[in-house]
């Protein structure tokens, strides 16, 4: 008896599942109806003779054989899409990823540049909220991704390096401030993103760190505790334009250290034949920009 064959539209079931936690909405992304996705994932499950989702609770999650073939899967796929592109006048788009502020400032001279200089090949900037912004998993292309990356299959190369800022509320005494230092925040309760975030309590001296934190999923929570006063925030430079928010002030902050900018994307062969002439142009693009 021969094992039952995989074909491309499980692996594409299986990543929507990842990506999204949820069968229903995997779905829903896939258009087709949740029982064809629950199958489709059991007969993938069934011909690698492994489980690779835990639906032991509400929350959806992958096993450890899941972890390991997400990778996988996603440069099966990508590997598909590129060999495809050979025969089409048009490439897939090159997906460039960010979990918050893309670029700052060279995010729009960036894309602008890249629809010239490249018009076969459409440039797709996606804001994904986790560490990777959607690289590990296949997701995107190439992404824009801030503090250390230590995720194994991935290449990392330096685009700049951005000064701190803390975010306050608009209309508390902090915002009556130019500038300020960590130990002004140390009093207050500390808006600590989680899943894409790169601020920790770490951040402080030992001897000095806050006492009170609350922690969100990404941008859009955190701008909205420091806009209801909830709490105040530590981000960089790139934030303010790519995030404004009437209820949350921008402010220097003077004693903590900056953070690297990397871009980053995967290691395997199946790289998007653009990525390349889009990490050179990033840096053209920085550094036209003034972002060293």
């Amino acid at each position: 008896m021969t094992d039952p064959p995989v074909e491309l539209r499980h692996l594409r079931c299986f990543l929507a599942v990842a990506e999204e936690g949820s069968v229903t909405r995997a779905a829903a992304r896939l258009r087709i109806t949740q029982p064809a996705a629950s199958r489709t994932l059991a007969a993938l499950e069934d011909a690698l003779g492994t489980r690779l989702v835990d639906r032991s609770t509400h929350h959806l999650t992958l096993t450890a054989a899941g972890h390991a073939f997400r990778d996988r899967a996603a440069v099966a796929v990508a590997a598909f899409e590129d060999a495809l592109d050979a025969g089409r006048s048009v490439r897939r788009p090159l997906r460039l990823g960010h979990a918050w502020a893309a670029a700052g400032p060279a995010t729009t001279p960036l894309l602008r540049r890249w629809r010239v200089a490249h018009p076969d090949v459409p440039l797709e900037l996606l804001r994904i909220d986790d560490r990777t912004a959607g690289l590990a998993r296949g997701a995107v292309d190439v992404a824009l991704l801030r503090g250390p990356v230590d995720v194994p299959g991935l290449v990392t190369e330096l685009l700049h390096v951005e000064h701190r800022v803390a975010a306050v509320p608009a209309d508390g005494p902090l915002a009556e401030r130019t500038t300020l230092v960590l130990a002004d925040l140390a009093p207050h309760t500390i808006a600590l993103n989680a899943v894409s975030g790169t601020t920790t309590l770490e951040l402080w001296p030992v001897d000095a760190r806050p006492t009170s934190t609350i922690t969100v999923a990404n941008t859009d929570d955190w701008l909205a505790a420091i806009a209801a006063d909830r709490a105040v925030g530590v981000t960089t430079t790139a934030t303010p334009g790519m995030h404004p928010h009437p209820a949350v002030a921008y402010r220097p902050l003077l004693d903590a250290p900056p953070l690297p900018v990397v871009l980053a994307w995967r290691d395997v062969p199946a790289r998007h034949p653009g990525a390349a002439a889009l990490v050179a142009l990033a840096h053209e693009v920085m550094s036209e920009t003034g972002g060293m």
